[in-house]
């Protein structure tokens, strides 16, 4: 507590050195994004750069003319990558391109040498038997397809999140999975797995994707390929917080729209896509509709610390704010990179699905369509749905999101302004119109 106290006030501290924004561009949520990519970088939870990161934020939520700016602290998991390298030691001996996945343990000093089998889902690895695992490293390859949705990211994610578990009830030894992504490029992209009381911890990593069809392809010439895995990581017990500022409605502050993005990342690029983009648009759009006259309803931003751990943050601001979840009439998330805004999806009550359509009906010149009535609103504030907050998604083009995620290469250089730009006039027509009105959602 006392480290992360001192760090929080070293962070502070250098942030009088740092340049103000003008809050009046419309390329404010870039500033942003680039600013807090370039000047702090990746901010994995529990971390220095985190600290550094809310330190950040809050001072430039003042900076933004917030009329309310505070930090909300919680206990959360630290977990550290250190080295890692995967060998094909017989019979075609080569490296392979691989990341440890996040929360995993590592190896031994002497690695791990055995020989691997392949299943091509994480549901054909559940129907094998003890004799076909023990002892071996589960090597899961499945691909991951583009869409505009991002859809076909939860047919395979659970490879990552589920497969270790299931590897090691069968006796495996290692888990490795081919990447989570789209991309052709040699990067391998890491995301948070998770084990199971009861069930031995192996160690769980990804690997690139042409290194998943090449290591396809040793396995189809020598089925008894052997490999040698040896991964560093390291975990601790750390504090993180989430940062939320408001803007205080002028005739009803007590209701609350809640608009979000979370403020962590991995720790492999700069987060940019994932999620510094959203976190400029979320900043920008409560500190421009000030600007442009003040809501009737009270916007609230709340920057979520580790959502990429678990929706730590999410789940802690819930618990905190649970007596007052009645008083959130909206709620809705940037988490999803910076692709042009596409489609409206709610979750409204029937009697409220009238007004969807009216605040499309703004949106629709910026070439946003009426989508259905089943949005989650995003990944942290799918913890305020499920608990009866009416909540809205702001689809962006996700085709290209899942080269970069959770790679190094998600880095500013992937973010189109003018794209950015159309986000963020979206953001504030929706916020606005949602801040203005009377309606209650749940109806």
């Amino acid at each position: 507590m006392k480290q992360q106290t001192l760090l929080i006030t070293a962070a502070a501290l250098w942030l009088t050195s740092l340049p103000t924004i003008a809050a009046t561009d419309n390329q404010l949520a870039y500033q942003l994004v680039e600013e807090l990519t370039v000047e702090i970088g990746p901010r994995l939870a529990g971390s220095p750069a985190d600290a550094k990161a809310v330190a950040w934020a809050s001072n430039k939520f003042k900076l933004l003319g917030y009329d309310k700016v505070w930090t909300e602290e919680f206990k959360t998991p630290f977990w550290q990558r250190g080295q890692a390298r995967l060998e094909v030691t017989s019979p075609f001996p080569q490296s392979l391109v691989l990341t440890a996945l996040g929360g995993s343990v590592g190896t031994d000093a002497n690695g791990i040498d055995a020989s691997v089998v392949m299943f091509n889902s994480l549901d054909e690895l559940m129907l094998a038997k003890p004799e076909q695992v023990r002892g071996k490293i589960v090597f899961i390859n499945k691909a991951m397809q583009k869409d505009k949705l991002g859809s076909q990211y939860g047919t395979v994610v659970g490879a990552r999140s589920k497969g270790a578990v299931e590897a090691a009830r069968l006796g495996a030894k290692a888990l490795l999975i081919r990447s989570i992504g789209t991309s052709s490029n040699r990067f391998a992209h890491t995301g948070k797995m998770s084990y199971e009381d009861g069930v031995a911890k192996i160690p769980a990593a990804a690997i690139s994707v042409p290194d998943a069809i090449q290591l396809s392809k040793i396995l189809a010439r020598a089925p008894e390929a052997k490999l040698r895995l040896t991964m560093q990581t390291e975990s601790q017990d750390a504090i993180s917080h989430n940062v939320i500022a408001e803007i205080t409605g002028s005739e009803r502050p007590d209701e609350i729209v809640l608009i979000s993005a979370h403020l962590d990342s991995w720790d492999q690029g700069t987060g940019a896509l994932d999620d510094g983009a959203g976190v400029g648009l979320v900043m920008a759009t409560g500190a421009l509709l000030k600007q442009q006259g003040r809501p009737k309803r009270t916007v609230r931003v709340v920057l979520f610390g580790n959502e990429e751990g678990g929706l730590v943050g999410a789940r802690a601001y819930a618990a905190k704010h649970a007596a007052e979840l009645k008083n959130h009439v909206l709620a809705s998330e940037s988490d999803f990179g910076a692709g042009k805004i596409w489609q409206f999806e709610t979750k409204f009550g029937p009697e409220s699905l009238a007004t969807a359509a009216k605040i499309q009906q703004q949106l629709a010149p910026l070439g946003i369509a009426l989508g259905g009535n089943k949005a989650y609103g995003g990944p942290d504030v799918s913890v305020l749905a499920a608990l009866g907050v009416p909540v809205v998604t702001l689809e962006q083009d996700g085709t290209d999101y899942f080269d970069y995620h959770h790679t190094p290469n998600d880095t500013l250089d992937k973010i189109n302004p003018a794209d950015l730009e159309q986000n963020l006039q979206a953001w504030l027509l929706m916020t606005r119109a949602v801040a203005d009105s009377a309606t209650d959602y749940r109806k």
